[in-house]
């Protein structure tokens, strides 16, 4: 899939785009800006999403040089998560 193909899936009652990114950990990112909610495919297919994700947050680990870095770094333990498939 290339990078810029985005993938629509309905998780937890809402329509969420993913787009692809280039990561050795990640395989996908959605954001839902109405409700604050990152959400994260693993390339080995198991999915969660991080509550409270102001847009800026969103913007920055889509722009930074590693998406797997910035979700450890300044997404993981900062934020409500929880497992969605």
């Amino acid at each position: 899939m290339e990078e810029d193909e985005s993938v629509k899936r309905e998780t937890k009652g809402r329509d969420m785009d993913r787009i692809a990114v280039d990561s050795s950990n990640v395989a996908e990112v959605g954001y839902d800006e109405d409700a604050m909610v990152l959400e994260v495919e693993f390339h080995g297919g198991k999915v969660y999403q991080y509550h409270g994700v102001p847009v800026d947050v969103h913007r920055e680990m889509m722009a930074s040089g590693s998406v797997g870095r910035f979700l450890n770094t300044r997404i993981k333990g900062q934020y409500r998560c929880e497992r969605v498939e």
